[in-house]
């Protein structure tokens, strides 16, 4: 295939594009859960949202075990061998699915006592804990799903990830409208019934991707067997590249149950303005995430391609690309935001303190659109999977945590001043990124002939 600027633009916004309306619809079955329950009951709506930080905790688990799949994954496609794909699937598919089960079980078994480290509010704690309490069964299936997707997306099938979100939307929304509120003769079950729905979504989405990978994918043929087709030298291989991807996202997970607990010990109006500017900015947040994802697939295929002058062009182009996505996200989290206030019915005192909150988040995500696909989409797509961690320790609990734990409960600063300080590592990693991925030392091969 000849390379050209127009061909790479193209590969980038399809990719990108059709990820981001994934995001899109995935961020939005939570925005809907929110919407709904909030106009059920603002107890339900900020419990689910507490429950909802450690489906994050998962998520963010599942995607450093997808993303490692997909790091190796890609540089095999970029040299046309793809043999060795299903063998680091199935590496990943291993760890992320037991991982999640453990995760599950726990939160199964012990949920108020697991949220209770989240807040010290009773009501909340006692409301998201139904919820939580069904969800955990779902944690394993969620993982498969999200393994699956990017093993596709390594391979620049993305279009399956939208398809399966969009099932998932459709299934989640019916749902949550027949079982919240008791609508076409269902009975009415409040966050029991978000619950069911969403689990149920899961359910439908698993189902939607195993019939594209197993019957309609001709890419890579994915039998039964090998999920479970491990080979000690990809185990190998996958636990030196994709472990320190899954350590990453687990701790930035945990940072954000930390932020979340901190944000749940500074009162119920501090908990409902983060329980509805948090989904929001998520949905705004797939414009970066899209395009960290799609830069680590393209500069991953080109790097297995071994053309490292166009992996150094393409890391040029794309950081102005990361800028300007920045900007348009925070243009769009600004014209929003009063829009979606006014579908809360919540007290004055956490409406106001949510409009704060998204204007400090307007703020910060043109740093995380510049930051965030740097070091995770060129970096860790070029083979450096280790930097990122380190970064994240450094910046996430070297600085943030301590000074926003110092603000809140040591120095009593007002609200808005330690949620600042809790989103700040995404301007400052900037100056970090800048330099990381302009040394283009990055670029390792990790694949086998």
């Amino acid at each position: 295939m000849k390379h050209t600027k127009s061909s790479f633009y193209k590969t980038f916004f399809s990719l990108a594009g059709i990820m981001a309306l994934q995001n899109i619809i995935v961020f939005s079955v939570n925005l809907a859960d929110n919407i709904m329950l909030g106009s059920f009951s603002e107890v339900a709506m900020s419990g689910v949202s507490l429950a909802n930080q450690i489906q994050f905790l998962l998520q963010m688990l599942v995607n450093g075990a997808a993303n490692g799949v997909a790091v190796i994954a890609s540089q095999y496609w970029g040299k046309r061998q793809t043999e060795p794909i299903p063998k680091i699937f199935s590496a990943g598919f291993l760890l992320a699915s037991g991982l999640s089960l453990l995760l599950g079980l726990i939160v199964s078994a012990f949920p108020q006592q697991v949220l209770y480290l989240l807040s010290n509010e009773t009501a909340i704690v006692e409301a998201g804990a139904v919820y939580l309490r069904i969800m955990g069964f779902s944690y394993v299936i969620f993982a498969i799903t999200n393994l699956l997707i990017a093993l596709m997306r390594s391979v620049e099938s993305v279009k399956i990830g939208f398809v399966v979100s969009l099932v998932a939307l459709v299934v989640n929304i019916f749902l949550n409208y027949c079982l919240i509120f008791g609508h076409f003769g269902f009975p009415q079950l409040g966050i029991k019934g978000a619950a069911y729905a969403t689990i149920t979504a899961r359910i439908a989405e698993l189902l939607t991707v195993l019939i594209y990978v197993l019957f309609i994918d001709k890419k890579l043929k994915l039998r039964p067997k090998d999920f479970f087709s491990v080979e000690k030298v990809y185990m190998r291989d996958y636990i030196k590249t994709g472990v320190p991807i899954i350590l990453s996202g687990s701790s930035w997970g945990i940072a954000m149950t930390v932020q979340t607990a901190i944000i749940g010990r500074l009162g119920e109006a501090a908990i409902g303005a983060n329980a509805i500017s948090a989904p929001i900015y998520q949905v705004i947040s797939v414009l970066y995430s899209s395009s960290s994802n799609a830069a680590g697939v393209i500069i991953g295929k080109t790097v297995g391609e071994g053309d490292t002058d166009r992996v150094k062009k393409y890391a040029k182009t794309l950081q102005w690309m990361f800028l300007a996505i920045g900007g348009i996200s925070c243009a769009i989290l600004l014209a929003s935001k009063g829009l979606i206030l006014s579908f809360y019915d919540v007290s004055p005192q956490t409406a106001a303190l949510a409009n704060t909150f998204l204007i400090i988040l307007s703020v910060t995500v043109i740093g995380s659109s510049y930051e965030a696909p740097c070091l995770c989409g060129i970096v860790s797509g070029g083979g450096d999977t280790k930097f990122v961690l380190k970064n994240d320790l450094i910046f996430m609990w070297g600085i943030v945590l301590p000074l926003s734990f110092l603000s809140a409960f040591v120095f009593q600063w007002p609200i808005p001043v330690t949620f600042f300080l809790l989103k700040s590592d995404q301007i400052t990693k900037c100056a970090v990124a800048v330099v990381k991925v302009n040394r283009f030392k990055w670029i390792k091969q990790l694949t086998h002939e």
